[in-house]
């Protein structure tokens, strides 16, 4: 790790982290209040490896999924065949929907659900986005500080960064980048958190990013225990089946990317407030990791 201790941690002049770890645990919360705090108490750069993969990445692909429902009116096609309007995404660090609504669900086209295999391409667009924009953090520390002045860095994670590298691999090379650069922090949630993840993703299923080996398993278990085709699948009840799996699915692997850093429990982020708690929460973890080396 590149602070050793909680007292290195707390005498840098440049702290740079990482957080990673299921969507809805704080690491945006975390990431916007650090944004926001006023400049006398430290001054932190927030990167969204989300927004970096829908603007930088993947914009252009969102930007035409629009552009090919635009043509079919007929009124839209005229203008945009004459250059007369211009359709663009609005994403925004707290507003990914258009990235989520590109990604898409498979099934019955009639409900909203793509092909399997437009689905797939879609998700292979995304992992190949996503190890880039992760990849483009070192670039983003050095342009924060040669460019905006900031002191600090806060590096907030797709919920999916787990599905794109291999932490049992030490030459992996995102992970060896991140661990070189960053200080990586799971906010680890318990079996209470992961109830109400659930909850909330039954009230408003999105899509999301898996391993196409464990995708390609999820799809065949689902059609085969739910008796439907690809045709008739209703996207929305297989994002829900598949959703607590991908919990599952995902725990073993966010816990072996602490190996290279630090764990925080999701009620420890829930109760801090301002830079001066989140640099004893940090603090703390690399104790709490050191005594037990």
């Amino acid at each position: 790790m590149i602070y050793s201790t909680g007292e290195a941690w707390s005498q840098a002049k440049n702290k740079q982290v990482l957080l990673f770890g299921m969507s809805g645990l704080g690491k945006t919360y975390l990431s916007n209040m650090l944004r926001a705090a006023p400049p006398d108490e430290g001054g932190w750069f927030h990167y969204s490896v989300d927004y970096r993969i829908g603007t930088r990445y993947m914009g252009e692909f969102i930007a035409d999924n629009f552009k090919l429902e635009a043509m079919k009116v007929p009124l839209l096609r005229e203008l945009l065949m004459s250059d007369s309007v211009c359709i663009a995404s609005n994403i925004t660090f707290n507003n990914l929907a258009p990235l989520s609504t590109y990604l898409g669900k498979p099934g019955d086209s009639a409900r909203g659900g793509l092909a399997f295999g437009e689905y797939m391409k879609r998700q292979e667009q995304h992992r190949e986005a996503e190890i880039a924009a992760t990849l483009d953090t070192r670039w983003f520390i050095e342009r924060a500080r040669a460019l905006y002045g900031y002191q600090h860095f806060i590096c907030d994670t797709s919920g999916s960064v787990c599905e794109v590298v291999d932490p049992w691999n030490p030459e992996d090379p995102v992970m060896r980048q991140l661990s070189e650069t960053l200080l990586l922090v799971w906010i680890k949630g318990s079996e209470a958190h992961t109830e109400e993840l659930v909850r909330r993703f039954d009230r408003a299923p999105k899509p999301m990013y898996y391993q196409p080996a464990f995708l390609h398993q999820m799809w065949e278990e689902y059609r085969g225990s739910h008796d439907v085709t690809e045709a008739g699948c209703d996207p929305d009840h297989f994002v829900r089946w598949t959703y607590a799996r991908a919990l599952a699915h995902r725990q073993p692997r966010y816990a072996q990317m602490a190996e290279w850093g630090v764990t925080v429990t999701a009620d420890e982020v829930a109760q801090v407030r301002n830079p001066a708690d989140f640099n004893a929460l940090i603090a703390a973890a690399i104790e709490r990791k050191r005594r037990a080396a």
